[in-house]
């Protein structure tokens, strides 16, 4: 798998093509660079959400999360309380996971923690984007495929681990990374890579 023509005559990354939702998230927002602290609390949520699911799984869910959960406003989340956790089990819109729901409202915790003391999720974050001179010149399928974890993403993992986040693996952080915009993985040949390129310029 590496990349596709569609009817439209655009080249893209192959893991689109599975749905029109699919392709407009990968077209308009994954690799674009976010700034904001709210979406950039979501996707860390959707990520933990994701694991042992597709992303596309959660794609289809996200209106619906956004709904459960306040549009992922920080500061709700994190006062939300065992009573509300039942409600949410209850919703069959989103994922079920007691888990993964309890992880949402702790992290949202600790990320108002981390917000007081760093003065933002995005300051915080950006500080792990990768060096350009340490990425693949020529981004390939075979060169993406090896960076399912990065030294990066180690780091950014480890760190919010050790201020109380959980469901934030090396793995679920270089997905966040990739989403976010901190590296631009649209494979080259892409007509979106040079888009997402010109936005982290």
């Amino acid at each position: 798998m590496s990349r596709i023509t569609s009817p439209d005559g655009l080249t893209r990354c192959a893991w689109c093509a599975a749905d029109p939702i699919y392709v407009a998230y990968h077209d308009t927002e994954w690799g674009f660079p976010v700034h904001d602290d709210r979406r950039l609390f979501e996707k860390l949520t959707l990520e933990g959400f994701q694991a042992g699911l597709s992303w596309l799984t959660i794609l289809r869910k996200r209106d619906n999360f956004r709904r459960a959960f306040d549009n992922f406003d920080i500061e709700k989340v994190a006062r939300y309380t065992p009573r509300k956790v039942e409600k949410l089990l209850q919703d069959a819109g989103i994922v079920r996971h007691r888990g993964k729901i309890e992880s949402t409202i702790n992290n949202a915790r600790r990320c108002a923690e981390l917000v007081d003391a760093e003065g933002s999720l995005d300051q915080y974050v950006w500080r792990f984007q990768p060096d350009p001179r340490s990425r693949p010149k020529k981004l390939t399928w075979e060169a993406l495929m090896k960076m399912a974890t990065t030294l990066e993403s180690t780091a950014l993992s480890k760190d919010l681990k050790k201020r109380g986040w959980t469901f934030v693996g090396p793995t679920t952080c270089y997905a966040f990374m990739q989403a976010m915009g901190l590296v631009n993985d649209h494979l080259d040949g892409c007509d979106i890579r040079p888009r997402a390129e010109k936005g982290r310029a």
